[in-house]
């Protein structure tokens, strides 16, 4: 096993990225041997021992994940670290089946990556422990779909969850993929040989979930009759998807939070217990706080599915996701039998300017009847408003939610402000930007990486723009 006090080493051909994670490493003690190819790395680990290894995918003569097969020949104990522009959910699974110690994709928060080294120079590589594990093949993975900051959050959360059994719960509003989540964690992860099964606990009557999730004995009320094995059994050795899971009835939250801290089902009417070895997955587009508050959602039952928790960002948040998705779709649209079509820039504008309130499910509908209304191969913007009309826009008044009432607000600062032509977007948005960073700080007593999951936005943004509205995180402290 590699010793803390030995070198780290830094494969990263990107030279002012080096320099950077070269000081700030000094900084906190380490020594560091830094290499810029697969070459020069290889004969490092020949000639000396290390205690960390920070390598980039693109180096400049090949592949630094797939080549590591060879580092693990040399130094099978050697915890290694993957840096990535490659900001794909693919990256971040292969980062993850070559046993990484941690996966940052760039841009990265250097802090983060200076408290993951000191962690992994004491720690035990992954490799030895999970060696022999099967990778799931190319062919399965799940298309989730993005480059953003927002989404590359998403995907290092997902490879966390994929060697162990926790308990997840996805949030986000609908449409946003929560349920293709869940697949890829199943499909990508150690169940993925058993079955995955999803229920809508909102799409099933009341005073049958419980029958649904756990089955029920013949007899057990009018019109069982016969026994049903229920979604748990059902589950059993894979996952069970419970979406929706904040329209679960009082009671069935009572039944599952049992089910959860004792791994063990009864059917409805029965009388004898069942174990079940299931990994749950929930998923919710509705926030728990106010329901917990107002004892329509068990506090005790939120802890038990909040133990990895994933927020999926609105697609409004991740704009430039957009082109992606929607070629995406386009592919598919032509696998599933609609004619082959191209988007114009134009009309690619016109789809990342719309709002999107049904998300990344309302972009895919709206590809395929472009695919399969335009009357040309290239689809120009004109096209994409003449098939799926304009933006859409709610009326602003003063009555109403707190959405509304936000929106006349903003409309009656922009009349008393009266901004020049041109700077009406501009002003509007950095007159809204700094109460709502002061009210994240607030929350989050100051707190900069807590903020920035509250705002859904990276630290290193938040920290930028608390930096250029000068701003003093300190004073937002709780302590």
């Amino acid at each position: 096993m590699a010793h803390s006090n030995d070198p780290v080493l830094l494969v990263e051909d990107d030279i002012a990225i080096a320099t950077v994670i070269i000081a700030a490493l000094e900084d906190e003690g380490f020594a560091i041997a830094h290499c810029t190819s697969i070459a020069a790395r290889d004969t490092q680990l020949a000639s000396r021992r290390f205690s960390v290894m920070l390598t980039d995918v693109i180096l400049e003569d090949g592949d630094g994940l797939a080549s590591l097969s060879a580092v693990r020949d040399r130094a099978p104990d050697m915890p290694v670290i993957v840096l990535s522009a490659q900001n794909t959910l693919d990256t971040a699974v292969r980062a993850s089946e070559s046993e990484a110690f941690e996966y940052f994709p760039k841009p990265f928060d250097l802090d983060e990556l200076v408290h993951a080294v000191r962690q992994a120079a004491g720690a035990r590589s992954p490799a030895a422990e999970e060696a022999g594990t099967a990778i799931p093949g190319e062919g399965e993975r799940m298309p989730l779909v993005g480059r953003s900051p927002a989404m590359q959050g998403v995907y290092r959360m997902i490879t966390r969850v994929l060697r162990n059994d926790l308990t997840v719960l996805v949030t986000g509003e609908s449409g946003t993929g929560k349920e293709l989540v869940a697949e890829a964690i199943h499909e990508l992860g150690n169940r993925r040989t058993g079955p995955f099964v999803a229920v809508n606990t909102a799409a099933i009557p009341a005073d049958l979930v419980e029958s649904e999730l756990f089955g029920h004995e013949k007899g057990a009320f009018t019109g069982a009759i016969a026994q049903a094995i229920g979604k748990f059994e059902q589950a059993n050795g894979g996952t069970l998807f419970l979406d929706e899971i904040g329209d679960m009835p009082a009671e069935a939250q009572t039944r599952l939070l049992r089910a959860l801290q004792s791994g063990r089902i009864r059917r409805v009417g029965g009388r004898q217990e069942i174990a079940v070895n299931v990994r749950i997955i929930a998923a919710t587009n509705r926030d728990l706080t106010p329901m917990i508050a107002a004892g329509t959602f068990r506090e005790d039952l939120f802890y038990r599915l909040n133990v990895v928790p994933i927020v999926l960002p609105p697609l409004r948040e991740r704009r430039e996701d957009i082109p992606a998705l929607a070629q995406h779709f386009l592919v598919l649209a032509a696998e599933d039998g609609l004619p082959r079509r191209v988007l114009s820039p134009e009309a690619m504008e016109r789809l990342e300017t719309r709002n999107w309130r049904g998300n990344v499910r309302e972009l895919r509908n709206v590809v395929y009847r472009l695919a399969l209304m335009a009357r040309e191969e290239r689809i120009d913007g004109e096209s994409v408003t003449d098939i799926i009309g304009p933006e859409l826009t709610a009326p602003t008044t003063s009555q109403g939610n707190g959405q509304d009432g936000f929106g006349a607000a903003l409309a009656g600062w922009l009349a008393a402000e009266n901004p020049p032509p041109g700077a009406l977007y501009h002003r509007a948005l950095a007159a809204f930007e700094l109460p709502l960073i002061e009210y994240a700080l607030g929350r989050t007593g100051g707190n900069q990486l807590r903020a920035a999951q509250l705002l859904g936005i990276n630290r290193n943004t938040l920290r930028k723009r608390i930096g250029e509205l000068g701003l003093d995180p300190d004073r937002f402290s709780s302590s």
